[in-house]
C-alpha cells in the first residue's frame, strides 16, 4: 500500500514546515508551521490551506518552535478538530509560545492601527491569544519511544535534540516507513543531549538548515566575550535578538559562566526581555532527563537576568544607559519586543546588535548582517549606525558534517531521501553530499509538489 507526500511548506526556505502524509485513507499533517521572511513567503500565512483542516484525521508536531508549530491556532480555527500529537516538552513549550504569539500579533496590529502606518484598513491578527489558547485543548502528548495508531499507521517519536521536547517521527504500516528528523539537534551541545539514532527508513525527510556550512568550532564563550567588552569599554548596549526557546536560556548560561569566571564584568546588568523566554526558562527543570544541565545549573541559568514582563517595564529599558546586555525575541528580529529596542538603539554607534542564530532569507535580521544602512520598522526606517556582529556556533541546528555524521548510523540507504528545511543553496549542498558520499537516491522537492511512495 502506497503513501502519498505533499510539500506544503519548508521547500525552498527554513520556515513554514507542513507536510501532508496520505495512507489508507487517513491524512495525516506533520508539523504545522507558519511561514517567515520574504513577504510573499508570509502571504501563504493568510491564504487557505490546500486541504482543507476538517477533513485531516490527525496532526502529528516534531517540536514547539513556531516554523514548525505557530500555524496551529489558524488550523484549528478554520475546522480542524482532532488530535495534535506531540511530546510533553513540545506541549509545555505550545502553551507558551502560541498564546505569546497570538498575544503579539494583536498588539502589533493594535500599534499599527493607532500609529496608522498599516496597508490593511485595520490592521489584524492571524491569530488572537484566545485563538491559540482554544487550539491548545487539542494537543495529546505522548512519551519518546511510544507509539500512537492512526488508522493502520503506528506513530513514534524519538529524541532529536535541538530543543526540550524536540523529536524525529517515525510512522510505519506493514513494514513500510516514512521518517522525518524534524530539526536535528548537534551531538555535543552544552544544553541539549545528542539526537537519537535512527537504523532504517524507507522514505526520509531530513532537514538542511545548515546544509552548506559547518559551525565554527570556537568556544562561544571567546566571540560573545570579545562582543561585550568592547561594547561595554564604549558605554553600549549589547542587544541579542534571541529565539525565545532553546537559545535565550544558552545564553543566560554562557552569561552566568562567564561572569563567575572573570571573562566578563559582574556588574554588567543582564536583562531578559520576553515573557515567553522567561517561562520557558523554567520549564527545562521539568524536564531535566531531555538536556545536560542539573538542577544548580537550571537555577543559576534563571538567575543570570533580570526578567522583564510588563510592556512598561520594557519601555522602560529604552530610556536606560549603557553598559548593559539585553536579550529579546524574536531571534530574526520579525516582531516582538526586540524590534522596540531595534529603534531605540540601533541608531548609536556605541552599541552593538548581535545576532545569536540562523536568520531566514527577507528577516530583518538578515538584511543588518548583509549591511544594510537602515531597516522598516512600524512603518519607518531605522538608521542601523550600530556595531552588526553575528554567533554562528550556537545553533541548536546540526550543521552539514553532523547531518552526514547522523544519516551515516542507518544500516540501508532509504529508497527516497528528500531534503528540505533549508534556504535553496543549503538544499541543494546537502543534496550533493548525499547523493556523492552516501550514494543515495535523493532530491529537493518544490513547494506543493506530491510524491507517490510505492
Amino acid at each position: 500500500m502506497s503513501f502519498n507526500l505533499q510539500f506544503l511548506g519548508a521547500t525552498g526556505t527554513v520556515t513554514g514546515s507542513k507536510y501532508l502524509l496520505e495512507h489508507d485513507g487517513k491524512r495525516i499533517l506533520v508539523d504545522c508551521g507558519l511561514f517567515q521572511g520574504f513577504k510573499q513567503l508570509r502571504l501563504r500565512n493568510w491564504a487557505p490551506m490546500p486541504v482543507k483542516p476538517a477533513t485531516l484525521d490527525a496532526v502529528i508536531l516534531t517540536h514547539a518552535h513556531l516554523d514548525h508549530s505557530g500555524y496551529v491556532p489558524v488550523l484549528v480555527k478554520n475546522g480542524y478538530q482532532g488530535k495534535i500529537y506531540c511530546t510533553e516538552g513540545t506541549r509545555d513549550l505550545c502553551n507558551i509560545l502560541l498564546p505569546d504569539s497570538g498575544r503579539l500579533q494583536e498588539e502589533e496590529a493594535d500599534y499599527a492601527n493607532r500609529r496608522g502606518f498599516s496597508k490593511h484598513s485595520p490592521a489584524r491578527a492571524l491569530y488572537t491569544e484566545q485563538d491559540a489558547k482554544a487550539a491548545l485543548r487539542q494537543l495529546y502528548p505522548i512519551r519518546f519511544g511510544h507509539t500512537v495508531d492512526i488508522g493502520s499507521l503506528h506513530a513514534t517519536l524519538h529524541p532529536a535534540g535541538h530543543l526540550l521536547g524536540a523529536a524525529t517521527l517515525s510512522l510505519i504500516d506493514a513494514g513500510r516507513s516514512v521518517v522525518f528528523t524534524g530539526d536535528l539537534g548537534r551531538p555535543h551541545d552544552a544544553v541539549m543531549h545528542a539526537p537519537a539514532v535512527v537504523r532504517e527508513a524507507d522514505y526520509l525527510i531530513v532537514e538542511s538548515t545548515y546544509g552548506n556550512r559547518v559551525h565554527d568550532p570556537e568556544d562561544p564563550r571567546i566571540k560573545l566575550g570579545d562582543v561585550i567588552r568592547r561594547t561595554t569599554e564604549r558605554g553600549g548596549v549589547v542587544l541579542i535578538p534571541s529565539f525565545a526557546v532553546g537559545r535565550a536560556q544558552e545564553l543566560l548560561l554562557y552569561l552566568h559562566r562567564m561572569k563567575e569566571d572573570g571573562d566578563i564584568p559582574k556588574s554588567i546588568p543582564v536583562y531578559l526581555n520576553s515573557p515567553m523566554a522567561v517561562d520557558a526558562t523554567h520549564i527545562y527543570n521539568a524536564h531535566h532527563r531531555e538536556h545536560r544541565l542539573t538542577h544548580m545549573e537550571c537555577k543559576e541559568m534563571c538567575n543570570a537576568a533580570t526578567f522583564i514582563n510588563s510592556p512598561d517595564e520594557s519601555r522602560a529599558l529604552n530610556e536606560k544607559k549603557g553598559p548593559m546586555i539585553i536579550i529579546a525575541a524574536s531571534g530574526m528580529a520579525t516582531g516582538g519586543r526586540v524590534v522596540h529596542h531595534i529603534k531605540a538603539f540601533g541608531s548609536d554607534s556605541r552599541n552593538t546588535i548581535l545576532f545569536s542564530g540562523f536568520q531566514a532569507g527577507g528577516t530583518r535580521g538578515a538584511a543588518m548582517l548583509a549591511g544594510a544602512e537602515s531597516v522598516k520598522i512600524h512603518g519607518e526606517y531605522v538608521p542601523i549606525l550600530a556595531e552588526i556582529a553575528a554567533m554562528t556556533n550556537l545553533s541548536a541546528h546540526a550543521d552539514s558534517n553532523e547531518i552526514m555524521a547522523w544519516l551515516q548510523g542507518f544500516h540501508r540507504p532509504p529508497l527516497r531521501t528528500f531534503v528540505t528545511h533549508g534556504e535553496p543553496i543549503a538544499a541543494d549542498a546537502l543534496r550533493h553530499r548525499i547523493e556523492e558520499e552516501l550514494k543515495w537516491t535523493c532530491e529537493v522537492p518544490e513547494y506543493m509538489e506530491s510524491f507517490e511512495l510505492k
